[in-house]
C-alpha cells in the first residue's frame, strides 16, 4: 500500500457494523495527493502550506 512519503501515514484496519452487529473488517486509506512527484497526505500538504505561508510573510 502507498504511504505518505513525509509520516508514514498508511493504511489502518476498522470495522463495519451492521444492524445485527456483525463485524466486517475493511481498510481505511489515508486521501494521498501527489506534490512534486512526491505522495503526501492532506495533513502534511496543509502543514506545508502553512510554512510556506509564514515564512512569506
Amino acid at each position: 500500500m502507498p504511504k505518505c512519503d513525509i509520516c508514514a501515514k498508511g493504511a489502518q484496519k476498522a470495522a463495519n457494523r451492521s444492524h445485527s452487529k456483525v463485524k466486517t473488517l475493511r481498510r481505511q486509506k489515508p486521501n494521498l495527493q501527489k506534490l512534486d512527484d512526491k505522495l503526501v497526505c492532506t495533513k502534511c500538504r496543509r502543514t506545508i502550506a502553512k510554512k510556506i505561508a509564514k515564512m512569506t510573510a
